[in-house]
């Protein structure tokens, strides 16, 4: 049986303590970081010039990002901040993370709890 708050201060501790809070927490986390790392390879590549001392985001990292759950705010960001749009790799290697991130757990609940 789940721990029920019995005060208000409680229920941070009942959210952070379930391994549901947590992976809430760390899915909101990993989005925003994402969906900033996005926007601040966009400045980047638009202001490259006057800005010599920061490297770029490697594509790799924002495919990473986006593989460790952040691929909401990959989508999000490409869109928000115009990039990547043009890449083929991004264009349909984004879509199809996000479409495994809900496709992998959904067939798993579907085995362990229809199927089954």
């Amino acid at each position: 049986m789940a721990y029920q708050p019995a005060a208000h201060n409680d229920l941070l501790w009942t959210v952070v303590g379930s391994p549901w809070g947590l992976l809430a927490i760390w899915l909101v986390l990993i989005n925003l970081v994402t969906f900033f790392a996005f926007g601040f390879d966009k400045w980047k590549a638009k202001y490259k010039e006057k800005h010599e001392t920061a490297r770029r985001v490697p594509e790799k990292t924002l495919f990473l990002l986006a593989a460790l759950g952040g691929s909401v705010g990959a989508l999000l960001g490409m869109r928000v901040w115009h990039h990547k749009t043009l890449h083929r790799s991004f264009r349909f290697g984004i879509p199809a993370i996000l479409i495994l991130q809900i496709m992998i757990p959904a067939g798993l609940y579907l085995y362990w709890n229809v199927i089954r």
